[in-house]
Parts: C-alpha cells; sequence; structure tokens
C-alpha cells in the first residue's frame, strides 16, 4: 500500500476514532449533568459530536480572534464563554441534543472538557514517541545526532 493511501485511512480512522469517543464522552455528560442537558439517542450524541468539531474548528477560531480583547481583560474566561455559545450553537442546529441555558452550555462545555480529556489519556500514552540511548560509538554519520533520537513508527523497537 502506498504512503500516501496509508497516510489517509489512519488520519480518517483518527478522525473516526475521535468521533466516537467524543460521541460517548456527549453521552456521558449528558447523563452527569441529566438536570440541565438531554441528549435523546445516540445518533443526536454523534451528530453533536460533528457538529461541535465543526464549530470548534470553523467558527471558534473567529470568535476567539475578535473577542481577543475581552480575552485579555478578562484572563481567558471569556473562551468559557464563547465555548458556551458554541454548545447553544450546536444545540439549535441538532435535533435531539437540548440545552436548559447559557448555565447548563457553561458547565457542559467545562464538563465536556475534562471528560474527553479523561477518555482521550490512554491514546496519548499509546502514541507518545519513544526514545532509546544511542550506541555510544562515535561515527561520521552519527555526528548530528545528540544522545537521544525519536524512534518514528517505521523503526519501533521490539
Amino acid at each position: 500500500m502506498p504512503q500516501e493511501t496509508r497516510n489517509a485511512h489512519t488520519t480518517f480512522y483518527a478522525f473516526v476514532g475521535r468521533m466516537l469517543v467524543s460521541t460517548f464522552a456527549i453521552m456521558l455528560t449528558a447523563w452527569l449533568l441529566r438536570r440541565g442537558i438531554r441528549v435523546d439517542s445516540i445518533g443526536a450524541a454523534l451528530a453533536t459530536a460533528l457538529v461541535l468539531a465543526l464549530l470548534d474548528n470553523l467558527v471558534r477560531p473567529a470568535l476567539v480572534v475578535l473577542a481577543l480583547p475581552f480575552t485579555l481583560v478578562s484572563l481567558g474566561l471569556s473562551l468559557f464563554v464563547i465555548n458556551a455559545l458554541l454548545v447553544l450553537l450546536a444545540s439549535a442546529v441538532v435535533p435531539g441534543f437540548h440545552v436548559a441555558g447559557f448555565g447548563w452550555a457553561m458547565l457542559f462545555s467545562f464538563v465536556l472538557t475534562l471528560v474527553n480529556y479523561a477518555l482521550e489519556i490512554p491514546n496519548r500514552r499509546a502514541n507518545r514517541n519513544t526514545y532509546v540511548p544511542h550506541n555510544r560509538r562515535s561515527s561520521q554519520d552519527d555526528q548530528h545526532f545528540d544522545d537521544y533520537e525519536d524512534v518514528t513508527d517505521q523503526e519501533k523497537l521490539p
């Protein structure tokens, strides 16, 4: 299989994995905050994960730039407001995802961040680069390396 195709498959599977983790995180967060957040089905949670990913990548950067003066004055607290607005926007777009109000949207975004972080810890550990000590024999080819070198996926140790 060519390298480009392998990279495309890897990227696709990584995206699908992130969406599944986000869907589970949304379901778990909605269950934890069931008094103010409601997700009607797994399909609604998946749609919410996709919409939040799109909003986070397309709309959020523009809002962050527009709110930069407020972010500086509030020491970054306005970013919580931006996240809550994106959650409210997602609840307006996705049928089956309901948020009771702005406070619940802010709490949902905060708890969702924590749950996503907790669910991604095993993935971060699995993808961590491995560093091995260099052979101490000096040669002409190894002069540009320091004591440790990064081992890429192609040359992982057994």
